[in-house]
């Protein structure tokens, strides 16, 4: 498929997502959602705000969790390439929830989304990809609680390993998550 009838496609599904979903629930696999918590008030958006350094979990509309989070090495912008270390800044979907992740557990984001490849592709460069929420490492435990003091991801957003497992529990798939800022 040549790439101008790709971006066509993916700016007609990006069209439609916006709209309310309605192309994708119809063109979506029939797969259920992982859920391991309660689900009488599900988790509808993740708020991340970079220059506040938090997460927010909102249940119908209103905040039902906060978390402090740690950024990419490179915090301050939107994220332009792969291997610039900054965390992106649009409107994403969790996509995938990797149990085993070597990040203890993990949610993967629908990074990059059609402005980042447009972004990259107008300067030449790849957009990068594997954009996370995520635990910690066994090498990154001695931050412990404090780890969000810290800019140590490659453009992540990093909790406790203790916070993610809660995450996990009231997150799921193709919840939207709208990094700001």
């Amino acid at each position: 498929m040549s790439r101008r009838i790709n971006k066509i496609l993916l700016k007609s599904a990006a069209f439609f997502l916006a709209a309310g979903g309605v192309l994708f629930s119809c063109i979506a696999p029939a797969v259920p959602a992982e859920r391991s918590g309660p689900t009488d008030n599900p988790v509808v958006r993740i708020i991340i705000e970079k220059s506040k350094r938090t997460m927010t979990l909102l249940k119908q509309d209103q905040e039902a969790r906060n978390y402090r989070i740690a950024l990419g090495r490179e915090p301050v912008g939107p994220k332009v390439m792969q291997g610039d270390n900054r965390t992106p800044e649009g409107l994403y979907f969790v996509d995938e929830k990797i149990r085993n992740s070597i990040y203890h557990r993990a949610l993967h984001l629908t990074y990059p989304n059609l402005d980042d490849v447009e972004r990259a592709e107008s300067l030449g460069v790849q957009p990068g990809g594997g954009i996370m929420i995520h635990g910690m490492r066994d090498e990154q435990l001695w931050m412990g609680d404090v780890q969000y003091l810290f800019n140590w991801t490659n453009g992540c957003i990093a909790l406790t390993n203790r916070e993610i497992e809660e995450v996990w529990d009231l997150v799921a798939l193709w919840t939207p998550v709208e990094i700001r800022p």
